[in-house]
């Protein structure tokens, strides 16, 4: 059986995207337990929950050879959110999903955009994948905004029944 190779370490100007590792819980689970950063999820993050995430995202990479990222600031290695790509049922269909999580203290400064941007740009390098989504609670303009200004294209709303069956937007970009 051959092994994939562990997902890369993902660099920008400003960013780095790095594999999730048990060691980061605490850091990762002030962002995902926080209900602004939380606001358009379920509900914050419980710590099992956060510890769920991350163990998924070591399999996925394991499995894969991606997943989501953490995302820390090149200048002091902060981490400021979580980025990346996941095999996911999107409005009833496998799809390779394009989320971001920016912790909300580091909003409008582009760090959503900068680091989907570059886990597209990884995704476009892999073989078999030709086509990426993103989905987003309707009212998630920042969201809707980064999609939009990747290329995304608007390909209707679903009633998510992942998300309280809220009202969702779908946007895609097809890679091939």
């Amino acid at each position: 059986m051959s092994r994939l190779k562990p997902a890369p370490v993902l660099e920008t100007a400003r960013l780095r995207l790095r594999q999730h590792q048990p060691a980061n819980h605490a850091a990762l689970h002030a962002i995902l337990s926080d209900p602004v950063t939380m606001q358009f999820w379920p509900a914050p993050f419980t710590p099992e929950q956060t510890q769920g995430w991350i163990e998924r995202q070591v399999a996925s990479y394991a499995a894969r050879g991606y997943g989501r990222w953490a995302v820390e600031r090149a200048a002091d290695g902060a981490l400021i959110g979580d980025v990346g790509l996941a095999l996911a049922q999107v409005n009833g269909r496998d799809e390779i999903d394009l989320g971001y999580i920016i912790h909300h203290p580091f909003w409008r400064q582009g760090y959503a955009l900068e680091a989907a941007r570059a886990a597209l740009e990884f995704a476009r390098a892999q073989p078999g994948i030709t086509r990426v989504v993103a989905n987003m609670a309707h009212d998630h303009h920042g969201s809707r905004r980064v999609a939009e200004r990747l290329g995304m294209r608007y390909e209707g709303e679903f009633a998510n029944a992942r998300n309280r069956g809220i009202r969702t937007l779908l946007f895609a970009i097809e890679l091939g």
